[in-house]
């Protein structure tokens, strides 16, 4: 979510590579694509939403009023909706550690998933315990809930995998404070994005009024950096190990 659409679509065009095209969810609302696949949303927000400029995950639910009930049920906060919205319904809700997580019923487009292709790398979670959230999500989203589609957590080296048939979706990881004054390491959830090259795309975004938040990290496979866009909405783009310019 954005307060100004088309210079969101500007910058995230400039470091990522998207186009954007419209949606069914009226002129506030627009899909990004890389290499014709959709890959995120950008909405703008309303002028009277007292709401932060951020990246938000939105999970798919069958049926939205049973996953509001089921929030309320362990002791979190819904914060909007559900609500019609273009061809669905949405809601918006804080866990009970603070983090922000949305979700929808109605129409997937089949190939905007996690972990696929050029959509999003993977989402994680950074909370403070990642057993505890993982029973959270799992009793809200019904993760390994046995039917069709359903995802599958497991722990592992400390944090919580979760997988969609092959793919790694998502992970949660415990540690985060919630009095601490970086949101960086308080509760929340982050998005990483693909690309190709990590420093075209860290000065791409400080060339188009972004900046960098944390250094470059690194694993025997890939490299990350955490960065904001102009407005403040934090992101972390990933790219392969070898792939440095």
């Amino acid at each position: 979510m954005a307060r100004d659409l088309a210079a969101a679509q500007h910058f995230y065009a400039g470091v990522l590579g998207w186009e954007f095209r419209a949606s069914g969810l009226g002129d506030g609302f627009s899909v990004a694509l890389h290499e014709g696949m959709p890959v995120a949303g950008i909405g703008a927000l309303a002028e009277r939403l007292d709401m932060p400029v951020a990246w938000t995950p939105y999970f798919a639910v069958a049926d939205a009023d049973v996953t509001a009930a089921r929030i309320r049920e362990r002791g979190a906060t819904m914060a909007v909706g559900p609500l019609a919205f273009g061809t669905g319904r949405a809601g918006l809700a804080a866990d009970p550690a603070g983090a922000v997580f949305g979700f929808w019923e109605g129409t997937v487009v089949p190939d905007w998933s996690v972990g696929r292709g050029s959509a999003p790398a993977w989402l994680e979670l950074h909370t403070r315990d990642a057993f505890e959230a993982s029973i959270f999500y799992g009793g809200v989203l019904d993760w390994a809930g046995g039917g069709a589609g359903c995802c599958v957590a497991s722990y592992e080296h400390d944090h919580v995998v979760l997988r969609h048939g092959h793919d790694t979706v998502a992970r949660i990881s415990g540690g985060a404070a919630d009095t601490a004054p970086d949101p960086s390491i308080r509760p929340r959830w982050h998005v990483r994005f693909p690309v190709p090259d990590l420093e075209a795309a860290i000065a791409a975004t400080t060339g188009l009024g972004g900046q960098a938040v944390a250094p470059v990290e690194a694993s025997k496979t890939s490299r990350w950096i955490a960065l904001t866009d102009p407005e403040g909405a934090r992101f972390t783009v990933v790219a392969p190990q070898d792939a440095i310019s």
